[in-house]
């Protein structure tokens, strides 16, 4: 009997999921030339991933300097855990760059927020998206699942859609009903996806003002274009919330766990700005972060059918007919390596920085004070030293139990910054890949190049047109 993990050797094909030729490090880069720095600084501008060289993916602890300003390079397990947990306190800043590209949008909410705020608001919404209340949402995932399968069906067989805008589409109205309670219809999760494509099109995520010299970075320009982008997603956020203390959203929903904590603790000082940033970081995080490792999910099972046929067997064997529930998670053991596997190769957010507040030493680098830190999970979960064929989508490395080393698999970022959301993310990912698989197969539009491209998030570049089919006797 075929192994649920351990598919025939002859039908494993390497994939080569990284999607391009990695370069050598070119000297100058990394020499101080001021050519070399201003080339690699626009060639981040534009796309995150491709600054990166064959000799980054190595389990070590490097520095350069960018015009005076040191960046650290943190692709060590060990020196990972020393930034994130072991001195969280001096490494616990977002850096310039992640701040001021996101506090038009999302204010002072707890992604981008530290000191106080960020210790004050931390556990209220850690207790909001507590793992122990994930059951809850599981209807929510399931039913709203389930209404785009309809939908697709409708398409009939064949049809093509961007996996990337449908995903996008599902994780916002699933994100919409848990934080607030309210259907937020077609139209509005279409805006809220357009808007937050359209924001990181047109963000600064390098701030040129921090490499010269301004230890806060300087403030992006709101352009025209900009405020529109913002505009349409406040909008949609406001009417919900509005709707919701108006009394038309559900009494179970993040908001209103957020306003009665508020009741009962005044002190947290959540008036309705800080409410709106709250569920907006809430909001964005969690259905943007989903949206797209459903979307590579989709690319990679479609790059590997053999791997999409155990996951069809899983699900038959758990489900029967029975549309998949958050009570079948916990026995969808491939669904979940699916899931990580994809986590593993195509982070959401592929770039942790920080920004230290005081000197340090990091590994042998003696760092200075505002240093740009960056932790890398896209180089870090295809370092060869710490997954065996680092490259290629291998779901059963997270089979049967299996983790990776401490501080190489970090997703989901890790110590007392871990994203609060993470239990949440990951059984909607699940939950949502079971539902649709069990009547679709995903395929790449054929002769589609797939490129991953990086600003905030990780996307696949263009967005990713599939076609659908059903599956057979479904």
């Amino acid at each position: 009997m075929l192994s649920l993990f351990n598919p025939p050797i002859d039908t494993v094909e390497r994939l080569d999921t990284a999607s391009r030729v990695f370069e050598p490090a070119r000297t100058d880069y990394y020499q101080g030339r001021s050519g070399g720095q201003l080339q690699r600084l626009m060639t981040a501008r534009k796309d995150f991933l491709a600054v990166w060289r064959q000799g980054d993916y190595r389990d070590k602890v490097s520095d350069l300097k960018m015009f005076g300003r040191q960046v650290v390079i943190v692709n060590s397990p060990e020196a990972i855990k020393y930034v994130v947990a072991t001195r969280h306190e001096n490494f616990e800043r977002k850096t310039p760059q992640m701040r001021r590209a996101l506090e038009y949008l999302l204010g002072d909410g707890l992604f981008i927020s530290d000191g106080e705020t960020w210790k004050q608001r931390r556990p209220l919404v850690s207790d909001i998206v507590h793992k122990n209340r994930v059951p809850a949402f599981g209807p929510i995932m399931t039913d709203t699942s389930l209404e785009l399968v309809r939908r697709w069906e409708e398409l009939g067989d064949g049809a093509t859609v961007n996996a990337l805008h449908e995903m996008a589409g599902l994780t916002a109205e699933i994100i919409s009903r848990s934080v607030f309670g309210n259907d937020l219809g077609e139209d509005a999760a279409a805006a809220v996806t357009e808007g937050f494509t359209s924001y990181q099109s047109l963000i600064d995520s390098i701030n040129l003002g921090y490499f010269l010299g301004f230890d806060e970075g300087l403030p992006q320009r709101r352009t025209p274009s900009l405020r529109r982008s913002v505009k349409r997603i406040h909008t949609i956020i406001d009417r919900v919330i509005e709707d919701h203390l108006a009394g038309k959203g559900d009494h179970n929903s993040m908001v209103d766990l957020l306003i009665r904590r508020q009741s009962r603790n005044p002190e947290l000082k959540l008036d309705v700005v800080a409410l709106r940033n709250e569920a907006a970081t809430i909001f964005m995080a969690g259905h943007e972060t989903t949206a797209a490792t459903l979307t590579w999910a989709w690319y990679l099972l479609s790059r590997a059918p053999w791997i999409e046929e155990l996951v069809h067997q899983e699900i038959d064997a758990v489900c029967g007919g029975n549309a998949p529930t958050v009570a079948d998670v916990p026995k969808l053991k491939w669904c979940s390596a699916v899931i990580e596997e994809t986590l593993r190769l195509y982070p959401p957010v592929p770039i942790l920085a920080r920004q230290n507040k005081q000197a340090d030493r990091i590994g042998s680098i003696d760092v200075k004070k505002s240093s740009l830190i960056m932790i890398v999970p896209w180089i870090l979960h295809r370092t060869p030293s710490l997954f065996d064929r680092p490259n290629e989508f291998l779901p059963e490395r997270f089979a049967e139990g299996k983790r990776p080393v401490p501080y190489s698999y970090i997703p989901f970022a890790s110590g007392p910054r871990v994203c609060p959301g993470l239990q949440f993310g990951l059984t909607e990912s699940i939950l949502c890949l079971a539902v649709i698989a069990q009547r679709f197969h995903v395929r790449v539009k054929e002769g589609h190049k797939v490129e991953p491209a990086c600003r905030l998030t990780l996307r696949p570049k263009g967005g990713l047109p599939v076609t659908l089919h059903k599956r057979r006797g479904l």
